[in-house]
């Protein structure tokens, strides 16, 4: 069997949050295409389903749709319960749920600062526990957390505080799930996205100005593409990436290297 072939994800099953559209949708299309069985769970569920109708569409894949607030122990913990039995089990996940405040700190309300964490890191750790408990109790998985370039460096021009603690929280909170579970069976990672170029990014008023600085920073010159994502999530959910726990991989365009 060849390597294309190795990294296949016949059989699998997973889910992603925040999958209804960005990078959650590509990564979720690009699983389906690898032949994996996926829930699309998002807090909007009319775009979860018509992006679950799409890739059940495009790949012949089983493809569901399931609404959860990541932030809600009691939803995140039926979400999975959900997923294992529409889906016929659970192997892989890829806990991609997050927002971003821009405002500067002495200005941002203590409400901002809690919703950015309790999205960001808080649903992280929701999701990472109810998966991670199904895993350890079924022979293992994968896990896949979505930080940020904005954990390794501070962004200018915009202020965000809040979402840069919040995503290098999230690092250290995959580390420390990969060392707790690394005997057992469960792999941790995750990734670290520079600028990507989602809808959302490049429709928002806030953000349209910015571009252009940001792209004059990068080595590349540009926003890196949703799909870019694509075969570092593949090949972390799948059976390839088995020596692979306690990673970050940083895919920014070299954006950080300075």
């Amino acid at each position: 069997m060849g390597i294309i072939e190795k990294m296949r994800l016949d059989g699998k099953k997973g889910f992603v949050t925040g999958g209804a559209r960005g990078i959650g949708k590509c990564t979720a299309t690009a699983f389906a295409e690898a032949g994996a069985d996926i829930a699309i769970v998002d807090i909007d569920f009319e775009e979860a389903q018509k992006t679950a109708r799409e890739i059940a569409e495009k790949t012949g894949r089983k493809v569901i749709a399931i609404k959860t607030d990541c932030t809600d122990k009691d939803q995140v913990d039926a979400m999975v319960k959900q997923v294992v039995a529409e889906l016929g089990g659970l192997n892989f996940c890829h806990n991609n749920a997050g927002i971003c405040i821009n405002a500067p700190a002495e200005e941002m309300t203590y409400e901002q600062w809690n919703k950015v964490i309790n999205i960001n890191l808080n649903g992280i750790f929701l999701t990472d526990i109810a998966a991670g408990k199904y895993m350890l109790e079924n022979g293992g998985g994968s896990i896949i957390n979505t930080a940020s370039m904005s954990a390794h460096i501070v962004n200018v021009p915009q202020p965000q505080c809040a979402y840069n603690a919040s995503k290098a929280a999230v690092i250290q909170l995959t580390k420390s799930l990969a060392v707790e579970w690394a005997k057992r069976g469960v792999r941790v990672n995750s990734i670290s996205p520079g600028y990507i170029g989602t809808e959302l990014t490049l429709n928002s008023p806030t953000l349209v100005p910015l571009i252009e600085k940001w792209n004059h920073m990068s080595p590349l010159g540009r926003m890196g593409k949703p799909e870019e994502l694509e075969a570092i999530c593949v090949y972390l959910a799948g059976d390839t990436s088995t020596f692979t726990t306690g990673s970050d991989f940083i895919i920014d365009g070299a954006f950080t290297c300075f």
